[in-house]
């Protein structure tokens, strides 16, 4: 078992490459030739995962782990990958990389083409660099892949699009970068936040009052509340709620639970009324949701 190796061909990945015609094509326009995504991919639970470039790829490749491990060897350097990870591999840099056997990765990847990409990255301080995420910018970063992989899903040919995908991807990378330059008193807040969101995440399940966030995170509610309304946009309680509905729309995706089985599992007793909140937050119900086509 340990000499099988795959590329993709995953149980419910996501995949897209554009075809060379669209490449071509995007190449001669002068606001998506500098920057632009050529292929774009979710794998879960990618188990056997390998992928060797002994004379590297065409397209730098952005690496996101989200769960689970695996590994990157750039020039002979080999790098173990954990959650909340984020490499990017240069173009034309030989390399390998691969799942860990016992607990494979499930990651976020985009490859980028154009003129100004090699700069893009240098500038912002990505070059060979590995960098982590907190779970709060996670949110942040799934809500853009998605977004993104959809626009080039419904109109691969459309420079409209192609130009909204550039220009998001770079918001995304430069977010990346900014979050590993942050000043110490910037770290407090994050950290104070990722504990808040890390006690929300684990208590899923449950129905949670503002009180119980505050105490763990060791903050006020006053305080609490206004952090997560200047980082977020959100107070607490809402945030987490719609923390939940992200995690309904992937147990949608992944799943052929019921919908009253994930609203149970979301702490949601009543089905219809997790159908309203879901409806509200997402923009369609959870059965309309689950029949989208999403790559």
């Amino acid at each position: 078992m340990g000499n099988i190796k795959k590329s993709d061909g995953f149980e419910l990945e996501r995949l897209l490459v554009l075809p060379d015609y669209v490449i071509r094509d995007i190449e001669k326009h002068p606001l998506i030739a500098p920057f632009y995504v050529t292929d774009i991919g979710y794998f879960p639970r990618a188990k056997y995962h390998y992928r060797e470039r002994i004379h590297g790829c065409d397209s730098h490749i952005v690496i996101y782990c989200a769960e689970g491990e695996g590994w990157i060897e750039i020039n002979g350097t080999k790098l173990t990958i954990k959650p909340t990870m984020l490499m990017i591999i240069p173009k034309e840099t030989p390399h390998r990389y691969g799942a860990s056997e016992q607990t494979p990765w499930s990651i976020y990847w985009f490859h980028l083409g154009g003129t100004d990409v090699d700069q893009f990255i240098e500038g912002l301080g990505l070059k060979n660099n590995l960098s982590q995420l907190k779970f709060i910018k996670f949110v942040k970063f799934l809500e853009i892949f998605n977004n993104c992989f959809d626009f080039l899903s419904n109109r691969v040919y459309s420079h409209l699009h192609h130009i909204h995908v550039s220009q998001s991807i770079k918001y995304l990378l430069s977010n990346v970068s900014v979050t590993s330059a942050l000043t110490n008193q910037d770290r407090n807040k994050e950290d104070y936040l990722d504990k808040a969101i890390h006690f929300m995440n684990e208590n899923m399940n449950k129905t949670i009052k503002l009180d119980d966030v505050a105490k763990y995170s060791g903050l006020s509610k006053q305080h609490l509340t206004h952090l997560f309304k200047s980082e977020t946009s959100y107070p607490p309680i809402d945030y987490f709620i719609r923390m939940k509905m992200q995690r309904a729309a992937q147990t949608l995706d992944l799943t052929e639970n019921s919908i009253k089985q994930i609203a149970v599992s979301l702490g949601i007793d009543d089905p219809y009324y997790f159908s309203r909140i879901f409806k509200k937050i997402m923009g369609t119900s959870p059965s309309q949701y689950r029949k989208i086509k999403k790559g």
